[in-house]
């Protein structure tokens, strides 16, 4: 355990590229193809800027 002692500022090092390459592998598993054939079935909110105009015209 001597050794933690003095190395101890590698295990930072490791356990961030730990966390980017879990983070590049869930990247990899997304699919935007997907995600746009989804999207295009999701009729917009409708907005009328119009009634609750907060902004004074000029």
């Amino acid at each position: 355990m001597e050794w933690l002692k003095e190395y101890w500022w590698i295990i930072i090092p490791l356990l961030l590229l730990g966390v980017i390459l879990n983070g590049i592998k869930d990247l990899k598993k997304l699919s935007f193809k997907e995600y746009l054939e989804k999207k295009k079935g999701i009729k917009p909110i409708p907005y009328d800027d119009d009634e609750e105009d907060d902004w004074k015209k000029k």
